[in-house]
């Protein structure tokens, strides 16, 4: 029998090599089976007729949207947060299931809005639970690092869609170690979140303000862009985007008429916050993915959240519902003694950059992240190449030097992730499990599986209500 010049293979390497030690040229196929029981749910979302269109516009839609800064203020104003109302990252979740960096979050911001002298005391408050409520940032069109918690007097940076008028919003960034968002609440931190919003916040919205309406708006979108060819990656990785931002700002806060001593602290506190600009990738990420919501028959994830005990995602095709399973400890680095007993299982909104393309789906076009959160140099490339298998196109506009300036791997699908067993790869930092100890280290992480084929019946069941 004459022996085949090509052959396409699948599965197995046995095969595969046999034929290639025979000299026949041979092409390999990464083919893996679909994750268990979604055989039938697959079928019928792949035979939607939306489908194709729908994800196609909900692509079009995120890659449309630009992001500029232009206006910082107290979430009291601009999101209409009341006192007792705190905002949380993550799925809802109650008092009760909270986790230990998400009530040391909440008791801290108990204390700095008055509710509580000492930030302990307020316990009684949120287990009685009358006089305050919880509520996920993304419902209210905002993003949170970590614990992600917001009250009225944090003021956070507003970001924008000139084409629309949609806007994001998101807090200041505190630094890194003991803060409030790895659940830290010691006095040294209500200490820095009262300088935050006293002087900080006030500073930057004289600068914002001053900077839009004369050079136009912060273009944010386009610091991303530069950013990326710098060796960021806009989750772990924002020294370059920082120091962009703070090029932008500067002059402006120099001569907004503050106390000179209040602008060379902010200008020295900015500059030495590597993480600063992360404040802003993550609603420009969210700015971005909103415009796909609602896009009736689209697979496209538009959310991923963690609240410290449950993982969600929210899928452009289903509204405002989400999918959730048991978030899980990253694997990475740890800080001083610190190990995996330490360390509370996944936590934040700043997902929402993965679920953009960025983060650890841009971990390629900056390979010294793998000092912070673990891995190799070659991990790093690989990362991102993997993830474009469970995606539905690039952003040509957020570009890997390494890969030949190919566009980040941006939306995620559903049916993709279902049919390959690929999980979308986060990078992330840690926080401690026990309220008040803050960041323990950094590392990587996926989502519970269970929670796409959960968004996959969902998509199924929508589709076969349209035939």
């Amino acid at each position: 029998m004459r022996t085949p010049e090509r052959v396409v293979t699948a599965g197995a390497d046995l095969l595969a090599d046999a034929l290639a030690a025979q000299a026949v040229e041979v092409t390999r196929v990464d083919w893996r089976p679909p994750m268990p029981g979604t055989e039938d749910d697959l079928v019928a979302v792949a035979a939607d007729p939306r489908r194709r269109d729908a994800n196609a516009r909900a692509l079009a839609a995120v890659l449309d949207v630009t992001a500029h800064l232009v206006d910082v203020a107290p979430a009291s104003e601009l999101l209409g947060l009341q006192r007792g109302e705190f905002l949380h990252a993550g799925p809802p979740i109650a008092w009760e299931r909270a986790s230990g960096p998400l009530r040391g979050a909440l008791l801290g911001g108990a204390a700095l809005e008055g509710l509580v002298d000492d930030p302990d005391d307020a316990v009684a408050l949120f287990e009685d639970g009358r006089s305050v409520s919880l509520e996920p940032c993304h419902h209210r069109g905002a993003v949170g690092p970590m614990a992600g918690v917001v009250t009225p007097s944090m003021w956070m940076f507003v970001l924008e869609d000139p084409a629309t008028g949609r806007r994001t919003h998101c807090t200041l960034n505190e630094g890194l170690g003991k803060v409030l968002r790895y659940g830290a609440y010691s006095p040294d931190v209500l200490a820095r979140l009262r300088w935050l919003g006293g002087v900080l916040g006030p500073l930057l919205q004289r600068a914002v303000r001053t900077v839009r309406d004369t050079a136009g708006p912060v273009d944010v979108t386009g610091i991303l862009t530069q950013m990326l060819q710098m060796g960021d990656e806009a989750h772990n990785r924002n020294r370059a985007g920082t120091l962009m931002l703070l090029r932008d700002l500067s002059p402006a806060m120099v001569g907004s008429g503050y106390d000179a001593d209040d602008v060379a602290e902010a200008l020295r506190f900015v500059g030495g916050n590597d993480h600063f600009f992360l404040n802003l990738a993550m609603p420009a990420c969210k700015l971005a993915l909103d415009a796909a919501r609602g896009t009736e028959g689209s697979t496209m994830v538009v959310a991923m959240a963690r609240n410290g005990t449950d993982f969600g995602i929210q899928v452009a095709g289903t509204g405002d519902e989400w999918f959730t399973g048991p978030a899980q400890v990253a694997d990475g680095l740890y800080l001083g003694d610190y190990g995996p007993d330490d360390a509370n299982p996944d936590i934040g909104d700043s997902a929402i950059t993965e679920t953009a393309g960025l983060g650890g789906f841009a971990m390629a076009t900056a390979p010294a992240i793998v000092r912070f959160v673990g891995g190799t140099v070659p991990d790093a490339l690989a990362t991102t190449q993997r993830m474009h298998e469970i995606t539905l196109g690039d952003n040509p506009r957020w570009s890997v030097p390494v890969l030949d300036f190919r566009g980040v791997p941006t939306g995620i699908d559903v049916t993709k992730v279902c049919r390959t067993g690929i999980l979308p790869q986060i990078n992330t930092g840690m926080a401690g499990r026990v309220a008040g100890v803050g960041q323990v280290g950094a590392g990587l992480v996926t989502p519970p599986a269970e929670i796409f084929p959960q968004a996959l019946t969902r998509l199924a069941q929508l589709a076969r209500q349209e035939r």
